[in-house]
């Protein structure tokens, strides 16, 4: 599986080149700006793209601009973001566009290295890999601007939340200590009042809602 991965720091590059090449990832290229990465993932078209979002020149959002620019051109390549901050209104775009596998990851929440290779072979097939401060965030900006998600109960946002990190209903049966039935009932009551059809379809369900959390931004 090859990668192309965007991040400034070189010990920190360094690291995750090591520890991918350990799991038998290939790197195809390890960059440090934006204009570099630019360039790798039109060249190179890696099976997945793992990016900081902040960049040289500017550092401001270079990782995250190139990658959607890398999603526009090539619909649907895997793209895991792994950033200290929650940029909200391009992780929106990124998340909603509906092609393809996703994550956001925040560095100061992956403690092991298990989680951050799952979290790859989660994207590069397709998946989601989302942490759930990162949903949180864009779940909580998003009640304040639009009332549909505001007839969500506490239960329904707490489900709501478990879906969008990509966990199916067994997983989140597990984490709430309920039924699989409960749970499935949780999610109908959520499509309903979100007006989004409902999917057996685990990515595209999770998809589906951050798509109705993007409108209207």
């Amino acid at each position: 599986m090859r990668v192309v991965l965007a991040e400034d720091l070189f010990l920190l590059r360094d690291g995750l080149v090591r520890l991918l090449e350990a799991h038998a990832f290939e790197i195809a290229a390890a960059v440090e700006s934006g204009p570099e990465l630019a360039r790798a993932l039109a060249e190179l078209e890696p099976d997945v793209a793992v990016v900081d979002v902040r960049l040289p020149p500017t550092h401001t959002d270079e990782g995250l601009q190139c990658a959607l620019d890398a999603r526009r051109a090539r619909p649907g390549l895997p793209v895991l973001v792994l950033s200290q901050h929650v940029e909200q209104l391009y992780a929106r775009e990124l998340l909603a566009d509906g092609t393809g596998g996703v994550g956001y990851l925040l560095k100061d929440r992956v403690f092991d290295a298990a989680q951050f290779v799952d979290a790859v072979h989660r994207v590069a097939a397709g998946g989601t890999a989302m942490d759930p401060q990162v949903i949180q965030q864009l779940l909580t900006r998003r009640a304040a601007a639009d009332q549909p998600l505001g007839r969500l109960t506490p239960r329904e946002r707490e489900v709501l939340e478990l879906m969008a990190q990509g966990r199916s209903n067994a997983a989140i049966a597990g984490q709430l200590v309920v039924t699989e039935r409960a749970i499935a009932k949780h999610t109908s009551n959520i499509f309903t009042k979100l007006d989004l059809e409902v999917s057996d379809d685990d990515n595209r369900r999770v998809l589906a809602v951050l798509a109705y959390l993007d409108q209207g931004r």
